[in-house]
């Protein structure tokens, strides 16, 4: 028991430090990424934040066209995520720099560039009305069901 514990610290220390220097890493990778559009992706909201709270905490870095917190249609709650949109690109980046890794309203937010929407698949031929075709079915759940 006691060689375990020991080995596992031995791990935790070797881990910590590869782990700050991978982390180092990926942080100047997410601030090294240029933007492209005024529109910024924010992560890690509250979930009692909401449009005007994050309104008011990325007005300060120039003219704000919009901000919308992601809302859980169940809960009616921040999901955890938003955008802001800004005029210019300039703005953006200035908004960016200034906020990721910033509390707000007791959470540590990031702000990376946003990238467009993905479009959705197309329909499965069975949901747009076509009858099932005879024969064996194959059941695609993938994991245990007790």
């Amino acid at each position: 028991m006691a060689f375990a514990s020991g080995f596992r610290r031995m791990l935790s220390l070797a881990s910590s430090t590869h782990s700050s220097i991978i982390g180092s890493q990926l942080a100047s990778i997410r601030l090294n990424s240029t933007l492209t559009s005024p529109k910024l992706f924010i992560s890690g909201l509250s979930r009692t934040t909401n449009d005007e709270s994050l309104s008011n905490a990325f007005s300060q870095f120039g003219k704000l066209l919009e901000a919308k917190v992601i809302i859980d249609r169940v809960t009616g709650r921040s999901k955890g995520f938003g955008f802001v949109t800004y005029a210019t690109i300039e703005e953006a980046e200035k908004a960016r720099q200034g906020m990721s890794g910033k509390f707000l309203d007791g959470w540590v937010i990031f702000a990376d560039p946003a990238k467009p929407r993905e479009p959705k698949p197309s329909p499965s031929p069975q949901s747009q009305g076509q009858p099932p075709q005879p024969g064996y079915t194959v059941n695609k759940t993938i994991g245990w069901c007790g």
